[in-house]
């Protein structure tokens, strides 16, 4: 199966790409405090901003090991989050953090970051796998490296 993803010279590419990028580590290292002020000083649009930033992802320079960060809602039931972390396990990933909200309204939402130097397949093929466990739902992979 081909991966959605791929591996691009960003020469050739529109600098928005690249500025979604600076937006978004703006963000995370804390030097700005909302997208407002990020956007701004990188020289784009919020809508611009908003339309890439769940798809453009830098690569590291860490080749050592490979992260990705995944969020999810999960049904309120006992056991499930135990389930999700068996397939992840079954499918190779290390768990590095996890972050899980209490339920509101039967839904409790969690992050999953993971090593996945060792996950057989893709990004891809794994949020698919999490997605198919009965009571999870929104499976989003929100970082990839």
């Amino acid at each position: 199966m081909l991966s959605k993803y791929l591996l691009v010279d960003k020469s050739i590419l529109p600098s928005y790409y690249e500025k979604v990028l600076e937006a978004k580590a703006l963000l995370s290292s804390g030097n700005v405090k909302d997208v407002s002020e990020a956007v701004k000083m990188v020289g784009i649009s919020r809508s611009t901003y908003y339309k890439y930033k769940d798809y453009v992802f830098p690569i590291s320079s860490d080749t050592g090991t490979r992260k990705a960060v995944v969020s999810m809602s999960l049904s309120h039931k006992a056991g499930l989050l135990g389930e999700v972390l068996g397939e992840l396990s079954t499918q190779g990933a290390n768990i590095l953090t996890i972050n899980q909200n209490p339920p509101i309204n039967s839904r409790a939402h969690v992050v999953i970051s993971m090593d996945i130097s060792n996950v057989v397949g893709d990004a891809e093929s794994l949020t698919k796998n999490l997605s198919q466990i009965s009571g999870v739902s929104s499976v989003k992979l929100i970082a990839i490296e």
